[in-house]
């Protein structure tokens, strides 16, 4: 399968879509991705998207799966899957527990948010498709409620049923030399005060990180 650039007769705008085995669109990832152009996403955006699906596709292929009939415990194979190398994936060889994932959380986080917008889309054309990503929940008598509950009670919440837990990243702490040559950058008085402010209350490091 291949991701490829496609012109957008008329407008002229640059979007993507995915070839197939025979090197023709796949005709229900193409609509969506129209449909993300058509509203105006950056082609970036509808690029990534397509890589995503593209991936979702190859999964299918593999569990010979049609997408329609696809449902949530297959989701979570292809969660699984995302995180094999690429044979292990096409199943050619056998995947030892012990090896390391090959996409972090937050790639398959994406990727899950990108098939649960696609899923989504066509359920609101008419495909049936089942209750897959997508899920609505109310906040009943002794059930789970959602944020803000008492603002929008008794009406329903989306949220996706499958997300990974994404690890915090500590804040790296600057090395003295690294401090230091920060300090001596600065042409101003204030600058440097400011900066070993920073460095000695530890908050250096913290502005750093999320720069």
């Amino acid at each position: 399968m291949l991701v490829h650039s496609v012109v957008v007769p008329g407008s002229g705008r640059l979007s993507w879509t995915v070839l197939g085995e025979d090197d023709t669109a796949v005709v229900p990832v193409d609509r969506f991705l129209a449909y993300l152009t058509d509203i105006g996403r950056s082609p970036n955006t509808v690029k990534a998207y397509a890589h995503d699906l593209k991936d979702f596709w190859g999964f299918l292929g593999v569990r010979g799966l049609d997408w329609r009939e696809a449902r949530l415990d297959d989701v979570g194979e292809f969660v699984a899957w995302l995180q094999l190398p690429p044979a292990g994936r096409s199943g050619v060889v056998s995947v030892l527990p012990l090896v390391v994932a090959q996409v972090t959380a937050a790639t398959v986080n994406r990727k899950l948010a990108a098939v649960s917008a696609f899923y989504a889309y066509h359920a609101r054309n008419g495909a049936e498709v089942g209750d897959l990503l997508a899920l609505w929940k109310t906040g009943g008598r002794g059930g789970w409620k959602p944020f803000l509950h008492h603002v929008s009670k008794g009406k329903s919440y989306r949220g996706r049923a499958i997300s990974l837990k994404v690890p915090q990243k500590v804040p790296r702490i600057l090395t003295v030399s690294e401090t230091q040559a920060v300090l001596d950058a600065c042409t101003r008085l204030r600058d440097r005060f400011f900066f070993a402010l920073l460095h000695e209350t530890g908050l250096f490091s913290v502005c750093r990180s999320r720069r």
